[in-house]
Parts: C-alpha cells; sequence; structure tokens
C-alpha cells in the first residue's frame, strides 16, 4: 500500500503575509474585532502613539493575548508566551509580536482595575446588539479556589492552639539553653537553638497579629497567602477560594455582570447583585430570580420594594421537594392574626411565650405540655414531654409567605424552569471548557479581573454561535461608527 508522506525540505510558495493563514471566518477575527470596538479611554488604558520614551507594547495587542487567551483555556503567562511562537492564530492576533512571559505577566498585574471593566463593556455592547433584554434576570454563585492553600488558613481556635504550642516549645527551648550552659558551655548545639528560639519568637509574633486581626474584623478565618479569601466549603470539600457570582439574561443566558465575594453562601447576595446588574443596564429589571441558597427574606424585600418580581424559593419550600410533608408540618397549623396564636390539628393553642433577637423569630408554645404528652399523636407531632409542641415564627413571616406563593404562581414556575439551562451554563463551560479551577491572581483586585475576563470570554463564544464570525464583526463595525 502506497502511503502519504510529508517532506520538511520541499520547496514551496508560502503565503506573502501573516494574513493569508488564518481564514476569513476564523473565530480569531471576532476576538480581535472586539477589543478594536473596547473604548480603552474607559477602561483606563493609555493609549497614546506620540508618547516620549522607550517603545513599548500596544495596549489593545496586548488585551487581545488575554481575551483570546483566556477563550482557549490558555491563561498563564507562559503559555502565552508559549503560543506566540507555535500558534497561527496567536501570532495572527498580535501581527507576529512575541512579548516574553514577563511583560506579558506584568501587563495583567498592571491592569486589574481596566479587566474588571471589559465584562461591563461587553455587556453594553450586548445591549445595543440586542442581545440582552434585561426584563428576567438570574442570579447564581459558585465556589472557585483561590491561589493559596488551605494549610495557611487561620482561625481564632487554630491560632490559639498554635501559640500555647509555641510557648511550650520557647519554655523547653530556654531550659535547654540553660542546661548547655552549666553543662557544655561552647558546644556548637548552643547556635542552633538559639536560632530555634528566634524563629520560634517570630512565629509567634506573626501568631499573635492574625489573632489580634482575626478579633478586630470578627471574620471566621484569615489566609497569610490571600488575606481576602476565606475557607469555602464545596462539593470538592474545603479549600480557600472565593464565591463567584453571576447575573444571566434571559434571552441568550449572556452574562451581565459578575462579582467575587469572600462570603461561604449566597444569603446576602440577592440585592447586591442584581442591582450591580441593573446599573450595567441603566434599567430596572422586571423579574428576578435566584436559587434557595438566596432565600435570605431581608435580600427579597429590599429587591420587591424596587418593584421587581421576586422569584425565590424559601429553604422549606426546598425541602418538600426533597420529603413528603407530614400532616404535623408547621404548614398544617392554623394561625390566628387577632389572637396571635396557632392552633394545632387538634385543636389546641400555641401561645406567644417569647422572642429569640438573634434569630429574629417568635416562639409558641401549648400553654400545658401535658396536653401535647397525652395526645395520642405524641411521638409524630413532638417528642417533649415537659413543654410540649414549639413553633417558630419570623418575624417577617408574612413576607416569607408572600414570597413563597409568588414562587407558587404558574409564570413563576416557568421562570424558574428555566433558571438551570440559563445561569448554570456559564459555570460549566468557564469550568469545563475553559479550565478555570483557581485564580491565578490574589486579592479581591485580581480575582475580580479574571472573573471578568473568563466571564467575557463566554459571552464572546455564545456571540459567535448566535450571530455568526463574520456577523459579530460587521455588528461590532457598527457600534464603532
Amino acid at each position: 500500500m502506497a502511503y502519504k508522506n510529508g517532506n520538511r525540505y520541499q520547496i514551496s510558495l508560502l503565503p506573502s503575509s501573516i494574513e493569508d493563514y488564518i481564514s476569513v471566518d476564523d473565530p480569531v477575527r471576532a476576538y480581535d474585532a472586539f477589543v478594536e470596538a473596547l473604548d480603552f479611554e474607559a477602561l483606563g488604558i493609555e493609549i497614546d502613539e506620540e508618547k516620549v520614551g522607550n517603545s513599548r507594547y500596544n495596549p489593545k495587542a496586548m488585551l487581545k493575548l488575554f481575551v483570546y487567551g483566556y477563550s482557549y483555556g490558555v491563561n498563564t503567562s507562559r503559555k502565552l508566551e508559549k503560543a506566540l511562537h507555535h500558534n497561527l492564530s496567536f501570532i495572527w492576533l498580535m501581527g507576529g509580536l512575541k512579548p516574553n512571559f514577563k511583560t506579558i505577566s506584568e501587563f495583567r498585574r498592571k491592569n486589574k482595575k481596566a479587566l474588571v471593566k471589559v465584562l461591563k463593556q461587553c455587556a453594553r455592547m450586548c445591549i445595543k446588539l440586542k442581545l440582552i433584554t434585561g426584563n428576567i434576570l438570574f442570579v447564581d454563585g459558585t465556589k472557585i479556589r483561590a491561589n493559596a492553600g488551605i494549610k495557611n488558613s487561620w482561625t481564632r481556635n487554630g491560632c490559639e492552639k498554635k501559640l500555647k504550642k509555641i510557648d511550650k516549645r520557647i519554655d523547653a527551648i530556654i531550659l535547654e539553653n540553660e542546661k548547655l550552659d552549666i553543662e557544655e558551655a561552647g558546644d556548637p548545639s548552643l547556635i542552633t537553638m538559639e536560632k530555634e528560639l528566634s524563629n520560634q519568637k517570630v512565629l509567634k509574633t506573626k501568631m499573635e497579629s492574625i489573632l489580634k486581626e482575626l478579633q478586630e474584623t470578627n471574620r471566621h478565618s484569615i489566609n497569610t497567602v490571600d488575606c481576602n479569601c476565606e475557607r469555602m466549603n464545596s462539593i470538592q470539600g474545603t479549600h480557600a477560594g472565593y464565591n463567584v457570582q453571576n447575573v444571566v439574561d434571559e434571552k441568550h443566558g449572556l452574562i451581565v455582570n459578575t462579582d467575587v465575594v469572600n462570603d461561604n453562601n449566597d444569603l446576602y447576595q440577592f440585592e447586591k447583585q442584581i442591582s450591580k446588574a441593573n446599573e450595567v443596564l441603566e434599567k430596572k429589571c422586571d423579574t428576578a430570580c435566584g436559587d434557595a441558597g438566596y432565600s435570605k427574606t431581608e435580600e427579597l424585600e429590599k429587591v420587591d420594594k424596587k418593584n421587581i418580581k421576586v422569584v425565590v424559593p424559601s429553604a422549606r419550600q426546598r425541602h418538600k421537594e426533597k420529603k413528603e410533608v407530614s400532616e404535623f408540618d408547621k404548614e398544617n397549623f392554623l394561625y390566628d392574626y387577632e389572637k396571635d396564636c396557632y392552633i394545632c390539628p387538634m385543636g389546641h393553642k400555641l401561645t406567644y411565650r417569647f422572642t429569640r433577637k438573634k434569630k429574629k423569630s417568635k416562639a409558641y408554645r401549648i400553654k400545658k405540655g401535658y396536653l401535647c404528652k397525652n395526645c395520642p399523636h405524641f411521638g409524630k407531632c413532638t417528642t417533649n414531654k415537659r413543654t410540649g409542641r414549639e413553633i417558630s415564627r419570623l418575624l417577617n413571616e408574612d413576607l416569607r409567605i408572600k414570597y413563597e406563593k409568588q414562587y407558587e404562581q404558574k409564570n413563576s414556575q416557568d421562570i424558574y424552569k428555566l433558571r438551570k439551562q440559563k445561569v448554570e451554563l456559564p459555570f460549566g463551560h468557564i469550568k469545563r471548557n475553559l479550565g478555570i479551577r483557581s485564580f491565578l491572581l490574589r486579592g479581591f483586585e485580581g480575582v475580580n479581573a479574571e472573573s471578568s475576563l473568563f466571564s467575557t470570554c463566554f459571552n464572546l463564544s455564545r456571540m459567535i454561535t448566535i450571530l455568526g464570525v463574520t456577523g459579530l464583526i460587521s455588528s461590532f463595525s457598527k457600534i464603532m461608527t
């Protein structure tokens, strides 16, 4: 059988320019056109061809490198440098420029604030192209590892335990030194002991400063490598990380806004994230939707007061979907608004007893505990022989009931069904396709810059799918004119 063999020494007529290597409908052209359409003055990046001094790489070319690189999972400075020598699309994009990894890394480090604004401009372009309508917004969060190890995270308890160990070790070293002074004066081991003592004292000072900061800031933990990250509990376990919040539009699932926080849950994020998205839209959305993780009634109320419909299930609605509702659940106890009491299925009254200030709830109990003990349903309804059944009612229970009823409406259920396919798709693309498992930069400014970059990459990928490469380039040209 004959084989087709290549010949590296075959003389051939190569294209006369780099431009000829890339086809007209290659996606790299869309990324190039996008960066050209950005307002660099609004980003805070100076473009001045006549500036005096040493020549430097054009900021537009450098930003193109990052946007395109992140879009294909090439995000480290060394990998980007390598791509500039071996990948034709990168060579075309940069016009043959080959900055080294230090220059690439420095550009990212110095322009964190500018990178944060890239997504905002991308979303505004989508609005102009009518790809984002801003009528229904979905919000969700995911945990992404920080560029720091969990072993560098310190809690109050951890600091106190470590300080006790250090104190014990310091006492032991001093004792050994005293013995050596008497028994073996001039022994070389004394030098080693003195050095260890010095190290232990430095470590003690460090632990004391961390403990002091924990007490002053009232934070759960502090990481000595990245002071802004927190201990995050996720499906992969506990690690040092951040909580990435995305707000997505209903029409094409494009990201309107992204934000990185260090809260371990989403309870206090709903109003904050919807408000930031509305700022980008420059208008108020009609409906805001999130999962049960956002079901903090006070947060939902803030959004509701802005005349935005809230579609968020409560924690008990989420649990209802997983288990059967018992006939003795709180929902089956009748609440009397006039007398401020509950009536159980057997007709007994549960009256107000006290208020739990921390939980912001009121406790209701049956007047005589023996009534529950003698009830045929004792053991199912309650097992407390002394005080009987107790029911907690939030101070803003009426609002919670209102949002629960709102969630159960048919049109709300239709909206909630869209939530998964719209808001969870970006996270799947970012983690699976782009390979983003952890941040490269540290601190809020750095991680927000990276989050803005890979959210922009998702939007551009979706825009190419919707409009095609040539259609998208044409749209960017119209925006610029």
